[in-house]
């Protein structure tokens, strides 16, 4: 009997994937070919990219760990203004400021985490509540700095590998959005269904227990904490290499609820809910505000109530019903 429950669970599993595969497949290809077919939407299509790429950063925190953070847009905009201050010091190279841009973010990351680890719950989302509010006002007054209200501007990046420059029809900018985040897609992927991955979701799951397993709870904090900064601070970069301008709004609050909103709308812990939850998200938002720029807000909320209320799991628990009444409609099985 238990080899019988064991091997239906097994196949569940493996029924669930193998529609989690199909999807990902799907959404890579459409956003593909998306770069052929819609040549008029590519910089709104980057802007997806870049978002859905810092939501599989919180992602990683949220639906994996089972940690909140209120204030993850401070790595988002670190990585942002180093790009940004990067190429105005003469490392306009892509890539490089890239790299440096998300490593930077990760070593301040990391230093942050020394104290975040310790904490949890309210504790832990006050705390980085305030690292982003902090570096927010900071960046605000050292406007000789970084621009303060008006922006940094005058960003001037390098062709891509030195062959490809940013265009003002965003092709090359799209593209290089494209393979950054399916790279960085992938690497979470794997991530976690590594045994971190595991350790991960077992400090979700009962934080008090894990330590009885020999795992060292608040070293996988840590490093949770780091990896998704660097993703983030990737992202960050990605969007001063697209745009060649950083705002001050990079590091606001709003940018990190618009995060939190986009893995729960999506479906927390499946990391290509977070990618369907920022095009959802930034679609809905332009469409809802062309029709009304004052109210916009409130329909979008009304979509994330509605999502959370009557699709446990956000977009990808709505597939998964959807799957299983088509199965059941066809006679088939779980």
């Amino acid at each position: 009997m238990t080899v019988v429950q064991t091997s239906s669970v097994a196949d569940r599993e493996a029924s669930w994937l193998g529609r989690l595969g199909m999807i990902e497949i799907l959404f890579w290809v459409a956003m593909a070919a998306g770069g052929f077919l819609l040549p008029e939407h590519l910089v709104l299509l980057s802007q997806i990219l870049i978002a859905g790429l810092f939501a599989l950063s919180l992602d990683l925190l949220l639906g994996y760990a089972g940690i909140a953070s209120l204030g993850h847009a401070a790595f988002f905009g670190i990585g942002a203004y180093a790009a940004g201050l990067l190429a105005k010091a003469g490392v306009s190279e892509p890539l490089t400021g890239l790299v440096l841009s998300a490593a930077l973010a990760g070593a301040a990351d990391l230093l942050c985490s020394l104290i975040v680890a310790r904490l949890s719950g309210i504790a832990m989302l006050t705390v980085t509540l305030g690292i982003a509010m902090l570096l927010y006002e900071l960046m605000n007054r050292a406007s000789d700095f970084s621009g303060g209200d008006n922006g940094l501007q005058g960003v001037a990046m390098s062709p891509l590998l030195g062959l490809f420059p940013f265009d003002f029809y965003g092709h090359t900018g799209f593209w290089y959005c494209f393979v950054v985040t399916l790279a960085g897609y992938c690497g979470l992927r794997r991530l976690v269904r590594s045994p971190f991955g595991l350790a991960l979701a077992a400090i979700r799951e009962n934080v008090r227990r894990v330590p009885a397993l020999g795992i060292p709870v608040r070293r996988r904090v840590m490093t949770a904490f780091t990896i998704s900064a660097v993703i983030a601070g990737a992202a960050g970069a990605l969007l001063t290499d697209t745009t060649q301008f950083v705002a001050l709004e990079v590091l606001s609050f709003d940018r990190s609820a618009a995060a939190l909103i986009m893995v729960i709308f999506g479906g927390a812990g499946t990391l290509i809910g977070s990618l369907l939850g920022a095009a959802t998200y930034l679609v809905a938002r332009d469409e809802l505000a062309a029709i009304n720029p004052t109210y916009w807000y409130f329909w979008l909320g009304l979509m994330l109530v509605g999502v959370v209320l009557f699709g446990r799991g956000g977009l990808m628990g709505w597939i998964d019903n959807l799957w299983r009444m088509f199965r059941k409609g066809r006679g088939g099985g779980e």
